[in-house]
């Protein structure tokens, strides 16, 4: 989401007031996605097959319920239509956290908990949410028909609800809440309750049209998701950067959900991230704009004179006038491999000078100070771990393998479990996990928790680390990228995080492997 504002001034008065303009980058990803897949039918907001991926949290990419947060929730409510994600899309948010309206609604919606409602006119209010206000709506309605405010002083507790942090007003209506509800039979329990959910909402709560609009996109992009998962993964890649995912998270999400993935290539590559149809169903073809220092001025000169029969050679793109420079970020990016090869053999070709060979020149005569003559032939091709490793660097994301498999081929993480099996650990027992740190959260409403998320080639671990482990052991904390929890595992039906009790920083295993790695390589 991205906002914009526009400031006007009351030409009269010279009031200024502000318009704020939400752009939404889902809206380009549903028109993208609905451009690149073969359906344009609409659904109803009931399909089984998209609740059923979205219950297990299965919600990567999907607008407005792909945080950790709302990762965690879904397993939990398992939304089973639309109005439940306007639930969902709502519930998770400070305001229904600090008032203590989580829990009792889960339990209420799963039937361990009975509702009550001490009048109808509450009930009208609440009956939609078991008797627990979610949105601000409810809270202004339950202002009026329980304790009598009248129009005009619920619009002013409105208001005192979205300023009470800054301004602290809210305190002023509590008087007149309890004392309001009183004299109209309800317990000095409820009306209490009621003003702590109040203070809570001032904390941030949603409006119930805002959720239902956002629900609405929710579930456009989780069906599109379900049924046309590779076009939903492009029109994500190409609308970066936005959300909680970085592309190289987004890629391996897709690959997850088998999704054919094509590497970056002179000759088949557009400009942006493309689907084509391939022999396993619709892949997604890289685009030459994930190349980091390619620039616009490039990829243009590539696409207009690419021959249709593609380029066969390094020299055809020197002739356009195609820079050493950016000649060198192709071949970083192994973009040029079905011409040249590896990203070794590339950058050999690249080099054909005098200029761009002066340490040869200098220490070998018979290197001429013309065209290079040297044919790549005793080139030793990359490690696996280096291809890796320049990918990351020139792309940011990789079609090769994942560091955490590679490290743990070499068995350089020690014992540890991971990410799809963590399901099959019981609840409360000692584990190991490893991976790359892709996040850290410390919300304002978790008292110093912090919520990190590891990645290895399986799935992603989510692990909580308390304030005091993560005061005892700050250098692993701060400062890992690549990070082992020795913990204790917390299972909640499909919830599943374990709590950080060692933190160890395996960086530098990465380093480590990757020199050794080169000192074992044979010359030839």
């Amino acid at each position: 989401m991205t906002f914009r504002f526009l400031f006007f001034f009351w030409p009269n008065k010279l009031r200024p007031f502000f318009v704020f303009f939400l752009l939404l980058t889902e809206l380009t990803i549903a028109h993208e996605t609905s451009l690149s897949s073969s359906s344009k039918r609409a659904r109803a907001g009931d399909d089984v097959n998209v609740f059923r991926q979205l219950q297990k949290g299965d919600s990567v990419g999907v607008f407005q319920i792909e945080s950790r947060a709302q990762m965690n929730m879904l397993p939990r409510m398992k939304p089973e239509s639309y109005y439940d994600l306007v639930i969902q899309i709502a519930i998770v948010r400070p305001g229904p956290i600090q008032g203590d309206m989580v829990h009792p609604y889960l339990r209420r919606r799963w039937g361990k908990e009975p509702v009550r409602y001490p009048s109808d006119e509450v009930a009208a209010v609440l009956s939609r949410t078991f008797g627990v206000p979610i949105f601000q709506e409810q809270v202004i309605q339950l202002a009026m028909v329980a304790a009598g405010f009248s129009g005009g002083e619920a619009d002013q507790l409105r208001r005192a609800m979205a300023a009470w942090k800054r301004h602290g007003k809210l305190t002023s209506f509590r008087d007149k809440l309890v004392s309001g509800m009183a004299e109209r039979g309800y317990s000095d329990a409820f009306a209490n309750r009621l003003f702590r959910q109040i203070q809570g909402f001032g904390e941030y709560g949603f409006p119930e049209s805002h959720s239902a609009s956002f629900a609405l996109l929710a579930y456009v992009s989780a069906w599109l998701k379900t049924y046309y998962p590779a076009e939903f993964y492009c029109g994500l890649l190409n609308s970066q950067p936005m959300g909680f995912y970085s592309p190289s998270q987004l890629l391996l999400d897709a690959q997850r959900h088998n999704v054919e993935c094509l590497p970056v290539c002179i000759n088949s590559s557009a400009q942006e991230n493309t689907c084509h149809r391939s022999n396993k169903g619709t892949a997604i073809r890289l685009g030459l704009c994930i190349i980091k220092g390619l620039n616009q001025e490039t990829i243009k000169t590539i696409l207009s004179h690419r021959p249709d029969g593609g380029y066969i050679s390094v020299h055809q793109l020197k002739v356009l006038g195609v820079s050493h420079q950016q000649l060198e970020a192709l071949a970083s990016a192994n973009a040029l491999h079905k011409i040249s090869g590896d990203r070794f053999n590339a950058r050999w070709e690249i080099m054909d000078n005098s200029e761009t060979l002066s340490i040869l020149t200098e220490s070998n005569s018979s290197i001429s100070t013309g065209r290079c003559k040297i044919t790549p032939s005793s080139l030793i091709a990359p490690t696996e771990i280096e291809d890796t490793l320049e990918d990351y660097n020139a792309t940011g994301l990789t079609l090769n393998k994942h560091p955490i498999a590679l490290l743990d081929e070499a068995h350089k993480l020690g014992k540890h479990i991971l990410a799809k099996d963590l399901r099959h650990c019981r609840h409360g027992s000692v584990v190991a996990v490893a991976g790359l740190v892709t996040g850290r959260q410390r919300p304002g409403t978790a008292s110093g928790v912090t919520f990190i998320t590891l990645e290895d080639h399986t799935g992603n671990i989510n692990v909580v680390v308390w304030l005091n482990t993560a005061r005892e052991q700050a250098k692993p904390f701060i400062s890992a990228k690549i990070l082992k929890v020795k913990g204790i595992i917390e299972k909640e039906g499909d919830v599943i995080h374990v709590v950080a009790g060692r933190l160890i920083d395996l960086t530098q295993s990465l380093n480590e492997y990757c020199l050794q790695q080169k000192s074992a390589l044979p010359f030839r």
